[in-house]
């Protein structure tokens, strides 16, 4: 039984009470909770639907804007390379090292992914314009971290520099990187913000449908541009297009039409990205890994693979096709050389048109002339030669002139009739 207080004049209603039984076969407080839950939670859903029309609206209307302002900012905030190799003690192969500490450092106090490449930035553009000891490396690292988080990321995810210190072993004092800190930003004149990767990123995918597998392996591929010197001169808006016409070729996505911003991206930089894809570093496979960020270093690893499959066959076709016009080259030059030894052999000459007699067939006889075509009988009387086995040519029959010869030589053969 529920006990509910009862409704006085003047007095809103109100929704507490004493429940004493459980067994409330109306059901009546619970129902009305669960319909203004129900109330309430459609008119957030509106309310977002609202802010995100709103949004795209703005942003249709003032993109080309932003994306003017971005690019302009990206090429007043870039780093010179060549400032940095002059550098007496650091070295390119510390470089890699460095970028392992920032990137356990960021996953580790879990800050937004443009805040690295900002904290990067900030790093190499103060070695552009500053000499850096070997000892201070991680510091101006460190420091640059600090202002990367403060600048963009959550107030309550920003590290704290006792963080800092005990994630740097106490190499150096609380002083010093309050110290680095201000030296940092009086370097840069105080110009923090630059728009980095990940914010072209979002620009590129923002008219496209949610994909985070494609985001993720975005963001994997431009990190891995981070350790490499080769991509310190590409400006961010085409390392982000880069990187993502990269991705979609891993994953196999349909990639934007031509004639959009996102289609535009320099093959040099895709093809520098798929030679450095292979190896990467070991912190930032184990980022990656991780099914929160859809685990694309081993999708990335599952295409290598198969791609590696795919040129051992193309090579042995390659081979195997090799290997069959070898042969065949071979067999014309054994059929050359047997022609050329064939022609060298003493033969008998032959007549042009000559065709060979078969075997088991016999010369055709020699014509007789007149009575040598016949044989005399024992009883007196001629009889042609049986034919020959084998003979080819006829023998043609005695004309008018050879008949009455052979008369007369048959008269004179036979005595008997003489001495009649």
């Amino acid at each position: 039984m529920a006990y509910q207080a009862p409704q006085q004049q003047g007095y809103g209603y109100c929704d507490s009470y004493f429940v004493e039984n459980h067994d409330d076969d109306d059901g009546l407080f619970a129902r009305a909770a669960a319909q203004r839950e129900q109330v309430r939670h459609s008119n957030k859903l509106k309310q977002k639907s609202m802010a995100e029309d709103l949004s795209r609206n703005t942003r249709d209307e003032y993109l080309g804007d932003i994306l003017n302002h971005m690019e302009h900012m990206e090429g007043e905030t870039m780093p010179d390379i060549h400032s940095i190799e002059i550098q007496t003690e650091i070295q390119w192969f510390m470089r890699p090292y460095l970028l392992d500490f920032l990137l356990e450092a960021h996953h580790a106090f879990q800050l937004l992914p443009e805040t690295l490449h900002l904290a990067v930035n900030l790093l190499d553009r103060y070695c552009s314009r500053r000499v850096v000891y070997k000892r201070h490396y991680q510091l101006v690292g460190c420091a640059s971290l600090l202002i990367a988080a403060k600048y963009g990321d959550r107030k309550e995810r920003v590290p704290t520099i006792r963080e800092l210190r005990s994630m740097c072993c106490g190499l150096y004092d609380d002083d010093m990187f309050t110290q680095m800190e201000w030296h940092v930003l009086q370097t840069l004149n105080w110009v923090v913000g630059h728009p980095t990767v990940t914010t072209f990123q979002q620009v590129a995918l923002t008219g496209a449908a949610c994909d985070p597998e494609l985001e993720h392996l975005t963001w994997y591929l431009s990190e891995i541009a981070l350790y490499h010197k080769e991509f310190i001169p590409v400006r961010p808006s085409m390392m982000a297009r880069s990187a993502l016409a990269l991705a979609r070729c891993i994953l196999g996505r349909q990639q934007p039409p031509f004639d959009s911003w996102t289609s535009v991206y320099d093959p040099q930089v895709v093809l520098n990205l798929s030679n450095y894809i292979a190896q990467p570093s070991a912190a930032l496979l184990r980022k990656y890994s991780s099914p929160h960020l859809s685990g694309v270093s081993n999708v990335t690893a599952s295409f290598l693979q198969r791609q590696a499959a795919l040129a051992q066959q193309a090579a042995q076709q390659v081979a195997q096709a090799a290997a069959a016009e070898s042969r065949a080259m071979e067999m014309q030059q054994q059929a050359a050389v047997h022609a050329q030894n064939h022609y060298l052999t003493p033969q008998t000459p032959q007549k042009p048109g000559y065709m060979p007699v078969p075997v088991g067939v016999l010369t055709p006889p020699i014509t007789p002339d007149k009575d040598s075509y016949y044989a005399k009988a024992s009883y007196g009387v001629a009889q042609p030669f049986p034919p020959r086995a084998g003979a080819c040519t006829p023998t043609p029959p005695p004309s008018a002139e050879q008949l009455q010869q052979m008369n007369l030589a048959r008269s004179y053969h036979q005595p008997s009739q003489l001495m009649q």
